[in-house]
C-alpha cells in the first residue's frame, strides 16, 4: 500500500464509466444477495427477538456521502436499551468507546449478537434498505462513520465524505487487529481506497470480503 497523507488526499476523479459499473455492481449484488439471504435473515431476526425482546433492526446515525447524515441499518446485536452507556460501561470502557468508536467485549452485546458480529451477519440489512432501496451506500467504500470520527480525518474530511459509504472497503476487508483511530493506520487504509478506487479494486475487496465472512461461518467451525 502506497504513503498515504491521512492530511491531504486528493480522490480519484469521478469517471463515468466507473459510477455506472459500481451502480450496477451495487444492484445486481443486492438483488442476488436479498433473495438468497431471505430466510437466513428471518431465522436472524427469530433468534434476535427470542433472546431481547425488543426491535429486530436498528437504525443509526451516520454520515454519508457530502457529510448528509443517513440512516444506516443493522441486525440489532447489543441490548435494547444499550444506549445507555452509564448503565453498562465503566468509566474506562466509556473511555476507550469514545476514542475508538468500538470496544472490545462490549457487556452490551447479546449472545446472539456476538455471533452476528463475529461473522458480520449484522451487516446484511443494509444490503437490501441502505444498498438497494436509499442508495444511499455502496457494496464497496469506507466505511460509514459518525459525525466526530469525520474530524479525526483533518485535511482530508472532505476527500472522505466525496464518496458513499460501502457495505465493505478497503479498512474493513484488509485490515488487523492493531489499526485505529489513534495511529492513523484505519484513516490511511480509508484514504487510499478514495484515492485509487476503480472496479479492479472493488471486485478484489469484494472477494476478499466474502472469503473472510466464509471463514468465519464455516472454516472455524471446522477446527
Amino acid at each position: 500500500m502506497e504513503a498515504i497523507d491521512a492530511d491531504n488526499c486528493t480522490p480519484a476523479a469521478d469517471k463515468p464509466v466507473y459510477s455506472f459499473f459500481k451502480r450496477a455492481v451495487d444492484i445486481v449484488l443486492s438483488l442476488a444477495a436479498s433473495a438468497v439471504l431471505l430466510i437466513p435473515c428471518l431465522i436472524i431476526s427469530l433468534a434476535i427477538f427470542a433472546e431481547d425482546r425488543g426491535p429486530v433492526i436498528y437504525a443509526h446515525s451516520r454520515v454519508g456521502k457530502n457529510g448528509r447524515v443517513i440512516k444506516v441499518y443493522k441486525f440489532r446485536s447489543m441490548r435494547s436499551d444499550a444506549d445507555n452507556i452509564s448503565k453498562y460501561l465503566t468509566p474506562e470502557q466509556q473511555q476507550e468507546f469514545y476514542k475508538e468508536y468500538k470496544l472490545k467485549n462490549d457487556p452490551r452485546v447479546t449472545r446472539v449478537g456476538r455471533i452476528l458480529r463475529k461473522t458480520s451477519l449484522d451487516e446484511l440489512p443494509q444490503i437490501f434498505l441502505n444498498v438497494l432501496i436509499l442508495g444511499n451506500m455502496s457494496v464497496v467504500g469506507p466505511r460509514p462513520v459518525v459525525m466526530d470520527e469525520t474530524m479525526l480525518y483533518g485535511g482530508s474530511r472532505d476527500a472522505l465524505l466525496s464518496v458513499k459509504p460501502g457495505l465493505t472497503g478497503f479498512w474493513a476487508a484488509y485490515s488487523d487487529k492493531d489499526t485505529s483511530y489513534e495511529d492513523g493506520s484505519r484513516q490511511r487504509m480509508e484514504l487510499y481506497y478514495i484515492k485509487n478506487r476503480s472496479a479492479l479494486l472493488d471486485l478484489k475487496i469484494i472477494f476478499k470480503t466474502v472469503g473472510t465472512v466464509f471463514e468465519r461461518c464455516f472454516m472455524k467451525e471446522a477446527d
